[in-house]
């Protein structure tokens, strides 16, 4: 595997090493001990997650701001431009973001640590999208960060409007959030 920084430290892309050939392709998606040593993060995984959603649906910025997941996730069909916020007020990048394509195509993966909102907007016609999660869901602890506030200035690539669940329409911006030590 390949561990990418990103604009923040505690953000990685991993790129797995993908065997192909007329048959067909294979690689490892997830072995603990290789992303231990490759990344210098040991985390137990106890969720998996699997989405699907349509075109110009975004989802998000998610995170618990109690039991708080880090998460590692990858897209198995369409294409995804996936974003993690940092929400850790005593770190240097609070407030900052970085995003990435994901593709089933790219074959990429995205580690967002604990402390970090998360969202991702659907590029392709339909997407599926996979999860692995360090703590499990606790809706009780679930806050959602308003994907287009201008104190954040998330550069999402689509034109128009996007499609929203309810509770993502109305997120709180940054300023109102609650947020991470």
């Amino acid at each position: 595997m390949k561990v990418i920084s990103t604009a923040i430290a505690d953000v990685l892309v991993i790129e797995p090493k993908v065997f192909g050939d007329d048959r067909g392709f294979f690689f490892e998606s997830f072995n603990s001990r290789d992303f231990e040593r490759e990344t210098g993060i040991k985390r137990d995984f106890v969720q998996d997650n699997h989405s699907k959603s349509f075109k110009n649906v975004l989802r998000g910025l998610h995170y618990q701001i109690k039991r708080p997941q880090g998460k590692l996730v990858r897209v198995v069909q369409g294409e995804v431009f996936d974003v993690a916020v940092d929400l850790r007020r005593s770190s240097k990048t609070f407030g900052r973001w970085v995003g990435v394509h994901l593709s089933a195509g790219n074959k990429r993966q995205f580690w967002i640590p604990e402390g970090f909102a998360h969202g991702f907007l659907v590029i392709s016609e339909t997407a599926e999208f996979l999860y692995k999660a360090t703590d499990y869901y606790a809706p009780e602890y679930e806050r959602s960060l308003l994907w287009n506030d201008p104190a954040i200035g998330i550069d999402w690539p689509f034109h128009g409007k996007p499609i929203l669940a309810e509770k993502d329409a109305a997120a709180a911006v940054l300023d109102c959030a609650e947020v991470f030590a």
